[in-house]
């Protein structure tokens, strides 16, 4: 087995094989040409067409495309209407790692103000190739700056016999400046491969940037860019082959209320013909992975007026479940809060108030936390909390410099008053302990920053997970 060069980082939807019976040959003579047409997994062992020729190499490259994840449609990670549009993939996407702020620090420069960092906002098709790596579908930087693709590979047949291998790959990045409304997409055709006899070089290849959906349905669109209203082939794009495409959707068109939230599903498409005198049926082409955008003009959030103009209020995100990190590292502002969040995590059995079936959630994007806006519910779960508090230490808790520190936070559904508004809440599903009122503080700064540097809004369309570093 040969790796064939180039292969792309993330599992897409496997395109069938085109299996036409062989005809009789036709009048010039060269018989029955067809070809077969695939959309691979990432470093996906590829017969070389010597193997393919040996008898069997076809039936194992068929058994390779039916073996990937042929349902996985979108990142585990989102949140929202789409999530329930398209089959979730079942592995997480990659994720940069986790930056230590604690880390590297001199111990002669003061700490600077506990907040979140700023999320990234650009993607280079380097961080994208390296990202999705050998065995991602998807590649999340931040909910501002995102990545997909497909490896697309066709087997020409002679007379049923393989007489040559051709494929290409499609990476699309996803990128979004600060309170802006407009999505850039970048489309880049790489590692054109072609061996043996094949057409590939006149192939017509069609590329489109699909919004199969929208929440609201209504809701129309701004594109602008580059990206070919027709079809290039195959030697056209291995010459140039890299797009843009903007999309923008105009304020006013989402829900009612303090958000305008609008949500959708972006496709990109690739689809071909076979060359004459070479036939291609079935399949066409291949879909990649969906990427889900979102747009809001939320009331609480940064460029709620537009800077005066209604035209460009709020700004685009992906709908995807982010990561808050906190560090449990001595010398971290917040290292208590994230020492009894961890504990938490790992040890619930251990955390007051006592619950035999504790299992808080915020840990994976399956189960994530939800941002509330209320005021009146973030006192009611912070008053729940102040309740075991003195249950299990007693009515002094605060003594010493001290706050009672809750995790799920105050400011989600999930806080210690949840049961009050939802019935099938689990009771005492929190964790409640006193710390260091400075390493609380910290903790809520640092949250209060990222819920706005990554516009997490009101509700459980919306959501977000937790980190610690330990």
């Amino acid at each position: 087995m040969r790796r064939l060069a180039g292969q792309i980082a993330a599992v897409m939807l496997p395109v069938a094989a085109v299996t036409a019976m062989p005809s009789a040959a036709s009048a010039d003579g060269v018989g029955d040409l067809r070809v077969e047409t695939y959309v691979l997994p990432v470093g996906a062992a590829k017969p070389a067409l010597g193997e393919l020729q040996d008898g069997d190499g076809l039936a194992r490259l068929r058994q390779l495309a039916a073996a990937s994840e042929p349902h996985a449609q979108i990142p585990q990670e989102t949140v929202g209407p789409a999530a329930s549009y398209a089959s979730l993939a079942r592995r997480p996407a990659g994720t940069p790692a986790a930056v230590d702020r604690v880390r590297g620090r001199s111990a002669s420069v003061a700490a600077p103000q506990a907040t979140a960092p700023e999320p990234a906002r650009t993607m280079t098709f380097a961080e994208c190739k390296k990202g999705l790596g050998s065995d991602k579908k998807f590649f999340v930087k931040s909910r501002f700056a995102v990545c997909d693709g497909a490896s697309f590979l066709q087997t020409w047949v002679q007379n049923n016999r393989p007489v040559g291998e051709s494929m290409f790959n499609v990476r699309v990045i996803g990128t979004i400046p600060a309170n802006s409304r407009t999505i850039t997409f970048q489309y880049f055709f790489t590692d054109f491969v072609t061996t043996g006899k094949t057409g590939a070089a006149s192939m017509p290849i069609t590329t489109k940037g699909n919004i199969p959906q929208s929440w609201p349905s209504r809701v129309r669109y701004a594109r602008g860019g580059n990206l070919p209203a027709s079809s290039r082939t195959f030697a056209q794009l291995k010459a140039t082959g890299t797009f843009k495409e903007a999309v923008t959707a105009a304020p006013g068109q989402g829900s009612s209320g303090t958000t305008d939230l609008i949500f959708a599903v972006y496709e990109p498409a690739v689809s071909y013909t076979a060359p004459a005198p070479w036939k291609l049926s079935g399949s066409t082409g291949g879909k990649l992975f969906m990427l889900a955008p979102r747009w809001d003009a939320a009331t609480y959030l940064a460029n709620s007026t537009g800077g005066g103009n209604p035209a460009k209020k709020g700004a685009a995100t992906f709908s995807y479940a982010t990561g808050l990190t906190l560090s449990a590292r001595q010398g971290a502002q917040e290292q208590a809060e994230a020492a009894h969040i961890r504990q938490a995590f790992l040890v619930p059995q251990d955390t007051k108030p006592y619950m035999s079936a504790k299992k808080v959630p915020g840990q994976t994007a399956a189960d994530p936390l939800h941002r509330t806006v209320s005021s009146a519910r973030i006192d009611k779960n912070r008053g729940e909390a102040v309740k075991q508090c003195k249950r299990y230490w007693g009515p002094d808790y605060a003594s010493g410099g001290k706050e009672c520190d809750e995790y799920p936070f105050a400011s989600t559904y999930e806080g210690a008053a949840q049961p009050q508004y939802d019935p099938d809440a689990k009771k005492f599903n929190f964790s409640a302990k006193p710390i260091s009122r400075d390493d609380n503080q910290a903790g809520g700064l640092i949250l209060k920053s990222f819920y706005a540097k990554n516009r997490i809004i009101d509700g459980l369309e919306d959501g977000f997970v937790v980190q610690v570093i330990a």
